[in-house]
């Protein structure tokens, strides 16, 4: 019968003292390092207090032809040089409501909330293209202000900048901003059927219609269908910008 200790290897048998451990204890940006290690995403800290970067990682998305210790240099510099003008000024906005909205919300939550928006940078090759970034506080200081906090650079699903959301950990309502009624407005998290969800996973899988359509016991057109109405409903034009959606947005 497996028990826990089938999952741990003697092999990596760890025999140090707490008091070993206390001494050798990395970091907390050895935790980011090693999650740099495991996904194409970028990644990279901000301290808000020094106004600086204080980690970036390598990956390549982000850093428009630079090493990660240029940007990590560059630190705010760096959105004046590769951030569109028009973005840039969407960037200050959304760095004023997002605290304002912050300032709402009680000191011990604050931790649960990811704010996500979407904005333009020019990279290395003069191409324009759009980013999503997700933004979620680390430390706060004793008055419950941010002090630094982890962002996630991803490509954007969306068609154009903004889409400026709030979102509270573990719940299907979000805030969302109205950038021509300069307001906050509730959303519901789009519901995924388990079909559509079939289709995704299998698609992920890199399954044709005809493949997908093998697995689930369904005819070509059925698949097509459930794909329509999956598009319709994320509001994208193909497979991969809903598979890119759904992974942005934890809807699978």
């Amino acid at each position: 019968m497996t028990n826990i200790d089938d999952f741990f290897s003697s092999r990596n048998s760890i025999n140090h003292t707490e008091q070993e451990f206390l001494d050798n204890q990395p970091t907390y940006l050895e935790a980011f390092k090693a999650m740099a290690r495991t996904t194409y995403n970028s990644i990279y800290v901000i301290d808000y207090q020094n106004k600086k970067f204080e980690y970036v990682s390598d990956n390549p998305l982000f850093l428009c032809g630079h090493s990660a210790n240029e940007v990590q240099e560059m630190g705010y510099a760096f959105y004046f040089k590769y951030v569109v003008e028009s973005d840039l000024d969407l960037l200050l906005r959304i760095n004023n409501i997002g605290f304002e909205y912050y300032e709402g919300i009680p000191i011990e939550q604050r931790k649960e909330y990811i704010i996500s928006y979407d904005f333009h940078i020019r990279n290395q090759n003069d191409q324009v293209i759009l980013i999503n970034q997700k933004l979620t506080p680390i430390m706060l200081d004793k008055n419950g202000r941010m002090w630094k906090a982890l962002c996630i650079v991803s490509l954007s699903s969306e068609r154009s900048s903004g889409n400026i959301r709030i979102f509270k950990n573990g719940e299907n309502v979000f805030a969302e901003y109205n950038e021509e009624g300069n307001f906050w407005m509730k959303s519901a998290k789009v519901i995924l059927t388990d079909r559509e969800k079939d289709i995704l996973h299998y698609s992920v899988r890199g399954l044709t219609i005809n493949g997908i359509a093998e697995k689930l016991f369904l005819s070509p057109d059925t698949i097509k269908f459930h794909r329509r109405k999956l598009f319709d409903k994320l509001d994208v034009s193909n497979i991969s910008e809903a598979i890119s959606y759904v992974v942005s947005n934890k809807l699978i």
